[in-house]
């Protein structure tokens, strides 16, 4: 019979280098990476009253389920308040270094900041800015710039950092060293939770140890256990709520020589049914990834005889001569594969139950293609750690969970939507842009004249003003203080609406809701603008 018990820790975290390498000690019932190990003994049952007041002789007991960046942001602040006992219960046995480069952008910087300025200090030691440099869309064929991303002017404008990419593991390990000793315990997840009568909230351990505390947070990503037992649902799998967005990326890291280092951050090369994004991510390295329109499981059904490099070199044959160049310098062991699964904005579903409440990919999971993923969890542990270090009572907790919730519902949904927006759109709604030329006899030639390239061509001049509304949307609302950003959705609205119009038949569905007429919706000068684009095709 298991008992529950509190969380006694015993020992010290050791050296940072020991957290990202295997431990040979035995493991205890309950064990770290480091040389600490932690035992669960001796607990306040559930009759056992708890003082309602907050303070730092009764500091409010504050799990946090996972141990990514959303759930090591939120320890970092929280563990600073001296009326806060927080424990993070991370499922790996140990902290390893892997996994790649992590975008965090101008609003992720700001909050970085706002948080931790010694945490930031570092982070900036070992960052590389992207945001200051040209970045965009080229044509994937003719290798012409596309369209232009201006990164840098709406973070000058406000003040903020530019965006940019840090080591995963740089990161990971810049937290996990700013953290008190015996925060961070690793080899025991947590699988379920319940709530007492008393308002607690007592978890259970992979080991099937169980744990009180005060508050729950869900912080253990797109499969989070502390997600399927609020809605009562699989973690994974048919009914867990996530959904195979209908691509699968290829991924490859190496060192690599460019022609336009230090000029370019990032170019995203689209065509037909694909697109390649190859970034330069500091230290002579860069990183691609491959888009691809595929069936979930194409990793282990789709042979590659002559490997990954090959098999992507056929699949964009007579693309630009970069991609072939980077996919032919990149080793089979640099190059990974995986699906992308997302969920739906969570608008009907909850993000709270009582004391328990979910942040980052548990709770809006999306798509990468705007590198928001892990800024938008490090927005929830800003607004979550302001609205817990709030309470001065534990009867307040579950309305302060509520406020977080209110605060992030809009913002996160938004963010989930532009990110598969911007999926859908170049995937299947993009193609080599119209083109009108000369041939070599002086008379006129069609290029890519069919109804994908002709709207391609069309959205060219209206990304770049989209562009702006975006980065305007998310550098300007990073304080989540309003529920919702009129000025933003406006321009989301027009400008959105517009590329919805125009594409609304590149795959395959009706422009639900955009009957207006394009003078109602868009007014004159976007009319004017619109059709003066005609004249580009020369």
């Amino acid at each position: 019979m298991v008992t529950v018990r509190p969380l006694i820790l015993l020992g010290a975290l050791a050296s940072t280098a020991s957290a990202f390498v295997p431990q040979s000690a035995p493991r205890s019932s309950f064990s770290t990476s480091s040389s600490a190990r932690f035992v669960a003994t001796g607990v306040p049952s559930s009759t056992t009253v708890t003082p309602d007041a907050i303070s730092e002789a009764n500091p409010l007991r504050v799990m946090i389920a996972g141990g990514g960046v959303g759930g090591l942001a939120l320890a970092n602040v929280l563990s600073k308040n001296p009326s806060m006992k927080v424990t993070v219960l991370e499922k790996t046995q140990s902290f390893k270094r892997f996994g790649g480069p992590i975008q965090l952008a101008s609003n992720a910087l700001k909050i970085l900041n706002e948080m931790d300025s010694v945490v930031y200090d570092q982070v900036m030691e070992k960052f590389t800015f992207t945001g200051d440099k040209m970045n965009g869309i080229k044509d994937g064929i003719r290798d012409d710039w596309y369209a232009m991303f201006d990164l840098a002017s709406p973070a000058e404008a406000r003040g903020m950092p530019y965006t940019g990419v840090i080591e995963r593991p740089d990161l990971q390990d810049i937290y996990l060293n700013s953290l008190p000793e015996g925060v961070m315990q690793n080899g025991n997840g947590v699988t379920t939770y319940s709530q007492t009568a008393t308002g607690a909230v007592v978890v259970e351990l992979d080991s099937g140890d169980k744990v009180e505390g005060d508050v729950l947070i869900g912080a253990d990503g797109i499969w989070s256990s502390v997600r399927a037992t609020m809605n009562n649902e699989p973690a994974k799998g048919e009914g867990s709520g996530a959904t195979y967005s209908g691509y699968t990326v290829f991924a490859g890291e190496l060192d690599y020589d460019s022609f336009d280092q230090g000029d370019v951050g990032y170019k995203v090369y689209i065509g037909p049914g694909q697109y390649f994004v190859i970034t330069d991510i500091g230290n002579g390295r860069y990183q691609w990834y491959a888009f691809l329109a595929r069936g979930p499981g194409s990793a282990d059904t789709v042979e590659k005889p002559e490997g990954s490099s090959l098999y992507l070199q056929n699949i964009f044959y007579g693309w630009s001569k970069d991609v072939h160049h980077i996919m032919k310098a990149t080793k089979e062991d640099e190059i990974a594969q995986r699906d992308l699964y997302d969920r739906p904005p969570s608008v009907r579903r909850p993000w709270t139950d009582g004391n328990v409440a979910l942040i980052g990919d548990a709770v809006h999971a999306m798509m990468p293609n705007l590198g928001q993923g892990g800024c938008q969890a490090m927005e929830d542990a800003f607004v979550l750690g302001q609205e817990l270090q709030a309470a001065t009572s534990r009867t307040e907790i579950t309305s302060k969970l509520e406020s977080y919730r209110n605060r992030r519902l809009v913002r996160s949904a938004a963010v989930q939507g532009l990110s598969r927006f911007a999926s859908d759109i170049i995937i299947r709604g993009f193609d080599t842009p119209a083109k009108i030329v000369y041939d070599e006899e002086g008379g006129l030639k069609f290029e890519n004249f069919n109804y994908a390239g002709i709207v391609t061509k069309m959205l060219q001049p209206i990304l770049p003003i989209f562009f702006i509304v975006q980065f305007n949307f998310l550098y300007d609302g990073w304080k989540n203080e309003v529920g919702v950003d009129l000025k933003a959705a406006f321009g989301f609205t027009v400008v959105g609406g517009l590329i919805l119009l125009l594409g609304a038949g590149l795959g395959g569905e009706a422009g639900v809701g955009l009957g207006f007429g394009l003078d109602a919706l868009f007014g004159g000068e976007g009319l004017e603008a619109l059709f003066a684009n005609i004249s580009d095709f020369f």
